[in-house]
């Protein structure tokens, strides 16, 4: 097995255990993305909102497409 074999088969089991995650812990996913959106949003006085509110929203989507359903929102 080459180095980049290793690599890409690490990369597969790791995204098989966050989407195990994600979809035993939504709940706590999605108060972290909540959390860490209005912290950056208070830091940048507001003036990005749309755009903080639409990356934390793909955030969900990608971490949904993990967990296999709507993970993040627990709803695995």
């Amino acid at each position: 097995m080459g180095f980049m074999d290793k690599i890409t088969g690490a990369a597969e089991d790791n995204k098989d255990k966050i989407g195990d995650a994600v979809e035993q812990h939504g709940d706590k996913v999605d108060q972290g993305i909540e959390k860490g959106s209005d912290f950056v949003d208070d830091k940048t006085g507001g003036k990005y909102s749309d755009q903080i509110d639409q990356g934390g929203d793909k955030l969900r989507e990608g971490l949904d497409g993990l967990g296999g359903g709507d993970a993040a929102k627990g709803d695995a």
